[in-house]
């Protein structure tokens, strides 16, 4: 890789977590991340940058996990409606997931430990002695809607797994995860409110 080619990365990245961190601190303070009620407020505020607003949401999620996916999924599909919904969280959720294993991939795993705890990086680093076994460990772990998806996305950097791969195996395998806690979590959080009504 050339040296310029490593300054527009260090650029953009420093440039993106400066976003993400305004962002999260802007989120904290208006309780978007902890009060889902808060999170839709804020999006039916955006008008039409909602869509774009949610997409970035999403994708900053991954790249920094602060709440469960599920919320973000669930709060897709009661603010966007199921099909739509479905399709933002889809497009945020691929694209936190390629940023999370390029800053794994140009950063090591020093970066990747700090980013998450010490326990969970243990837990699954004997994934990384799987060799070209880790691949299909990583789209069956993708496919499954409760597998710690956000950190398996940083793991996955730290191998030697190609972007191009990694890619097409978010974008084959997300959809399954996604519509389970979409649909899923919907249909429990309907159904509670029913309960109440």
């Amino acid at each position: 890789m050339t040296n310029t080619k490593k300054q527009v990365i260090n650029a953009v990245t420093i440039m993106g977590l400066l976003g993400s961190a305004f962002f999260i601190i802007y989120g904290i303070k208006m309780q978007i991340f902890t009060s889902q009620t808060a999170l839709e407020q804020f999006m039916k505020s955006a008008g039409v940058f909602a869509p774009s607003l949610f997409v970035t949401f999403q994708a900053v999620q991954v790249v920094i996990p602060i709440l469960p996916g599920g919320i973000g999924c669930l709060a897709g599909v009661i603010i966007f409606g199921p099909v739509k919904g479905f399709i933002y969280n889809y497009i945020g959720i691929c694209i936190g997931s390629v940023m999370a294993f390029l800053l794994a991939k140009n950063y090591g795993s020093g970066f990747v430990r700090s980013v998450f705890n010490e326990k969970t990086y243990q837990k699954y680093e004997s994934w990384l002695q799987k060799g070209s076994n880790f691949d299909k460990w990583f789209a069956l772990a993708i496919l499954s809607p409760v597998a710690p998806d956000d950190y398996l996305c940083y793991l996955a950097g730290l191998t030697e797994m190609r972007v191009k791969k990694f890619t097409l195996i978010i974008l084959a395998c997300k959809p399954i995860g996604i519509a389970a806690y979409s649909f899923g979590i919907n249909l429990i959080y309907t159904s509670l409110l029913s309960l109440f009504h």
